[in-house]
């Protein structure tokens, strides 16, 4: 049986085969379309073929493309003759995600997709309006078969300093037909002349199957011990890149994002590259966790308290599932070009990046315990996803998993794949070091964290120390310029021995308690103050020595008081120069009181997690029953529409409701909204109470109520 068009050949498809076509492309779902001729009109348009392409593999792709190089309509016979005996089950596929559609016993592509395959599908030119003797070939010159030869696979076209004059070896393919001038300087290889010379095959190497997965060979047990570690400095960078902040705010860009030099100094403070650190802001950022405040302060918010609140493995699964999902790519972080790419900026998403780093952990779930050669695997994915696929991509998506913990020593861990399958319990919070209530102080003014801290001692530690070195056991160094920061933030100099002496299991050292003593002493005496800025100080040999400080010279202080200076540069550059200088000040208010940094400071504005490119998802079983079930109710209602449901009286509609009540028969009905526009409704009356006909709405599938004095009228369902 012929079709006359890609609607009428959806109309014969069973609700199964629907159902295949919007699993295949769920974006056709997004809306509903009202019948069989808008869906088709929606796998027929540009962007709904654009996705599909996106889709295929890369032998599905070979089979469409060589489809475009046949006559429509084509048989399944006739593609098998251009490509090979595998391309018969793709072209059912294609057909189920209505790629191509059946005209009987042969097929036809929709009408955009060849203009998206493209004028040249696999690389063949036009076709030719003469007819070519292949016989002459034997007689082909030794100059025009190189020619041949360079055509054959692509591009068809060559150029020319003159079709008129093309020289001997040219212009013998051009008197035979082998050859088809374009214009006066280009020639193009027909497409009956590029077939015959690949010997009837669009391709030269087909690809039915892809690469076989090769790697390193890993023990689980090992990989899993990575992974841990992985997962441990992960949260840990997390941890200190939002406490750094909050003690020391870098400010953001004006077109948005983080600054070089404050990227530079958070990898010096964690240790790590600074792409590492873009990476981390990235995770903080989507979560919520980080947000540029409306001061252009880059700032922990509430959220990050909450999540800190949580445990250890409800902290990384949150974080490591937007990963999952997002299109942002930490990668691109850097100059590309001219321009320099920030993170936390508004030029990192990517679309398709998500369906990438899926179909990359998909791999390597089905190869455990092996650690992927980076070029098979890139190689797996471009055949995989053809459309989309990036080599970089790849490496920025193992580089990643490895920061997560999803991976260990380049193999999937057994958390990563406890993540991907949905298990409720990862595994993570029983293979973490629990943490610890106490610090080791040794001798020489520097603290051991025997593994991670708690929460609080961590916070209070970080305050006042300076981390040295990180890992299972992570050593703090106490400094002058650390026991300041701790008084900056309202700390004294007693309760930081307190402090120490309640949480470390050795004693405290009599060096670190005259250096906190010796701070505290000088912490303060000098105090800045708006006047534009102003320092007084109760010594006044310290005053003279500033005065006359060479250091200082760029400040220009001039002398008020015996105990005071003043300058015309803000207070808090004042402190900061102060300090480089090796002086302690400390900051006062407008009533000499001194102000204390608040030992947390937190972003005023609510989180603002970037917006993610979505990608459309494979739609529930729930959703497709219902789409169908409309697509036909759309149909029926849509096959009343040539004649409009004759008007009908009160009296008459009240008649005829009640009547097919009785027979318990379908009916349409046409019924006014509240813009006073009049729809066709497909419907099975159930009973009628108060003005109000109770019906089940074959749209929708659903009971609902209709307004008797809204029907204008009443007709038969045929």
């Amino acid at each position: 049986m012929s079709v006359n068009s890609f609607a009428d050949e959806l109309r014969s498809r069973s609700d199964d085969a629907i159902a295949a076509l919007f699993e295949a492309r769920p974006d056709l779902l997004t809306p509903i379309p009202t019948d069989l001729s808008a869906l088709s009109a929606r796998a027929n348009s540009t962007p709904s073929l654009m996705r599909a392409l996106e889709s295929l593999n890369k032998f599905q792709l070979e089979v469409l493309t060589s489809a475009c190089t046949l006559s429509e309509p084509f048989s399944k016979s006739e593609i098998l003759s251009v490509t090979i005996p595998e391309a018969g089950e793709e072209l059912l596929r294609l057909w189920a995600a209505a790629l191509v559609y059946k005209d009987g016993s042969k097929f036809r592509l929709p009408g955009n997709l060849r203009n998206l395959i493209g004028d040249e599908p696999g690389g063949l030119g036009p076709h030719s309006p003469k007819k070519i003797d292949f016989i002459a070939l034997k007689d082909l010159p030794p100059d025009s078969a190189a020619v041949l030869e360079r055509l054959t696979w692509g591009p068809p076209r060559g150029q020319v300093a003159s079709v008129k004059s093309p020289g001997k070896a040219i212009g013998w393919l051009l008197e035979n037909n082998y050859l088809m001038p374009m214009d006066s300087k280009t020639v193009v290889l027909p497409r009956e002349v590029g077939m015959h010379l690949r010997s009837g095959k669009v391709f030269k190497d087909f690809a039915p199957v892809p690469a076989k997965f090769l790697g390193t060979n890993r023990k689980q047990k090992d990989v899993n011990r990575a992974a841990i570690a992985n997962v441990s400095n992960f949260l840990r960078w997390c941890e200190e890149l939002a406490h750094n902040w909050s003690d020391e705010p870098p400010i953001a860009l004006r077109s948005g994002g983080l600054g070089v030099r404050d990227l530079k100094r958070s990898a010096d403070h964690l240790g790590v590259d600074e792409i590492c650190v873009a990476f981390v802001a990235e995770i903080l950022y989507l979560g919520g966790l980080i947000v540029i405040d409306t001061d252009d302060q880059i700032l922990p918010t509430n959220s990050f308290d909450i999540w800190m609140s949580r445990t250890l493995e409800e902290r990384w699964h949150s974080l490591v599932s937007l990963w999952l999902e997002t299109s942002r790519v930490s990668g691109l972080v850097g100059k590309i070009g001219e321009k320099n790419i920030a993170p936390l900026g508004p030029e990192l998403d990517r679309a398709g990046v998500a369906s990438m780093r899926k179909a990359t952990l998909h791999i390597l779930s089905k190869n455990l315990e092996l650690d992927p050669d980076i070029k098979v695997l890139q190689s797996l994915i471009a055949w995989q996803m053809p459309q989309r696929f990036s080599a970089e991509y790849i490496e920025w998506t193992l580089r990643e998993a490895e920061w997560l913990g999803l991976t260990g020593q380049g193999a999937l861990s057994e958390f990563g794949s406890a993540l991907l399958n949905g298990a409720k319990d990862i595994g993570v919070e029983s293979a973490l070091p629990k943490p610890v209530d106490h610090i080791l102080i040794q001798a020489d003014n520097s603290a051991i964290a025997p593994g991670p801290l708690t929460v609080e001692l961590a916070n209070m530690i970080g305050t006042i120390a300076d981390i040295e070195s990180r890992g299972g056991a992570s050593v703090y160094r106490f400094s002058e310029s650390s026991i300041r920061r701790g008084l900056d933030h309202g700390q004294t100099g007693g309760q930081i021995k307190s402090f120490l002496k309640k949480t470390s299991r050795t004693p405290v050292p009599q060096p670190l308690e005259y250096l906190i003593n010796d701070v505290a002493k000088r912490h303060g005496r000098l105090r800045v103050g708006s006047a534009h800025s102003y320092i007084r100080c109760e010594d006044e040999g310290l005053i003279a020595q500033i005065l006359h400080d060479k250091k200082l010279e760029q400040l220009r202080f001039r002398k008020l008081a015996p105990q005071v200076l003043v300058c015309d540069f803000e207070s808090s550059d004042v402190i900061a120069t102060l300090r480089e200088a090796s002086y302690l000040p400390a900051a006062e208010n407008a009533n000499g009181i001194l102000i204390s940094a608040p030992a947390i400071r937190r972003a005023k504005s609510r989180p603002r997690p970037p917006k993610i490119l979505s990608e459309t998802s494979a739609p529930s079983k729930i959703i497709v029953k219902g789409a169908i079930r409309a697509l036909r109710a759309g149909e029926k209602a849509s096959s009343h529409k040539p004649r409009e449901v004759p008007r009908t009286t009160a009296n008459e509609t009240l008649d005829l409701l009640h009547q097919y009540i009785e027979e318990q028969a379908s009916l349409t009905i046409g019924y006014a909204d509240t813009n006073g526009g009049v729809s066709n409704r497909l419907i099975d009356p159930i009973s009628i109470s108060l003005g109000t006909l109770i019906a089940r709405d074959h749209a929708t599938g659903e009971m609902q109520s209709f307004r008797i004095p809204r029907i204008t009228g009443v007709s038969p369902a045929k």
